[in-house]
């Protein structure tokens, strides 16, 4: 069976990030925000995936340097299928079909969802009812907000989408997590094309498309808000079901909630991943959490607060720092006594003085912040 991860675009609403990398190589949890998909590998070989296709426009060869290196670690193939021109959510399956039309259902998955990845059990619905298509949904608490899924409660069958309903019809959404038949391939021409707004409402009037319940979390972690909101869901998930992942207080620093600060292996099938490092250092008297993680090479100096908030590779906090819903891009500094909130995001090798105040503040890389920005505001 094959795997296909629309790996696609310019990733602009995760900006300043994404100057840097293309944002499924966007740390996430200490590892790029693809390969918790691939940490999945146990998951998708029980389901049968041996091949998996990125799909990318985008800086394709940095996608493909970085995947390859790790082809071999996860005992699948990788193969990479770049786009000349954007092609939207549809376009990239007709690109690859001489890959994946080989008779086999196929997983489509969008690389910035987090989620458990229910694939065994999706692959199992989606043989049981024996249609073309079958897509993975999750209940939201305000629909209004989005484009709902409306489905038979019993079989699942998915009678039509309702974009934005301001009368409730249901409160389930699209999770971006998609198995299909090879047929599907029949229905989209090599152009760019919406899988969501085309391909599914024909295949909803044929009775060809069903939906599947997904359990536990789920977020689109594709802007600073939801990233944060993703990385909350995250560390909560894994302090239920990994608890030993997760950092804890020690003699001279203390951890409240899920973290992530030091070195834990993750062994999953024949991958080794590391979600902590060693090579973090924290000062005495700092409190870290809850829902913090801490990148390889980061130092944390004595007596700092951090809530809710990400910090890269080789990232130097101060003394005294507060940061509260930040992102802090790779190698960048934060001064001493500075107070970061709001979902502020650093770029990369940005650096912020002492004392300063950054209030929902998006700064582009190699700046240098001498005043403080009280209000959200990018800074280029």
């Amino acid at each position: 069976m094959k795997a296909l991860i629309l790996v696609g675009g310019y990733g602009t609403r995760l900006r300043p990030l994404t100057l840097s990398l293309p944002k499924p190589l966007v740390p996430f949890a200490n590892l790029p925000i693809v390969m918790h998909q691939f940490i999945q590998v146990e998951a998708l070989h029980k389901a049968g995936v041996d091949h998996v296709v990125l799909a990318v426009n985008y800086r394709a060869e940095i996608m493909e340097d970085e995947m390859r290196a790790h082809a071999e670690r996860l005992g699948i193939k990788i193969s990479i299928s770049q786009e000349k021109e954007p092609l939207g959510t549809a376009g990239p399956l007709k690109l690859a079909e001489s890959i994946l039309k080989d008779g086999e259902p196929f997983f489509v998955l969008n690389s910035d969802v987090i989620c458990r990845f229910p694939f065994k059990e999706l692959l199992a619905f989606h043989k049981l009812h024996g249609r073309e298509g079958t897509i993975l949904v999750t209940k939201v608490e305000e629909p209004s907000k989005y484009g709902v899924v409306v489905s038979d409660k019993e079989t699942g069958r998915i009678h039509r989408f309702a974009e934005k309903p301001q009368v409730y019809v249901g409160n389930r959404i699209n999770a971006g997590l998609y198995i299909f038949n090879p047929e599907i391939l029949d229905r989209i021409e090599l152009r760019p094309t919406s899988i969501e707004n085309e391909i599914f409402p024909a295949m909803a009037d044929s009775n060809n498309l069903y939906a599947m319940d997904l359990p536990g979390f789920w977020m689109d972690i594709g802007q600073p808000p939801d990233y944060l909101r993703g990385l909350v869901l995250y560390l909560d998930s894994v302090q239920e079901t990994n608890s030993n992942m997760l950092a804890t207080s020690q003699e001279n620093f203390e951890v409240v909630g899920p973290c992530i600060l030091s070195w834990v292996d993750f062994l999953c099938a024949s991958l080794t991943l590391s979600f902590q490092h060693p090579t973090a250092k924290i000062g005495a008297g700092c409190k870290i959490g809850p829902h913090v993680v801490v990148g390889p090479n980061a130092f944390v100096q004595e007596g700092c607060r951090i809530q809710r908030s990400a910090i890269f590779d080789s990232v130097e906090v101060k003394a005294h720092a507060w940061i509260h819903s930040t992102i802090i891009g790779w190698k960048s500094s934060v001064g001493a006594w500075a107070r970061l909130e709001g979902v502020t995001v650093l770029g990369e090798d940005v650096s912020v003085k002492d004392e300063i105040y950054l209030n929902g503040a998006r700064v582009l890389p190699h700046k240098s912040i001498k005043e403080n920005v009280p209000e959200p505001a990018i800074i280029m």
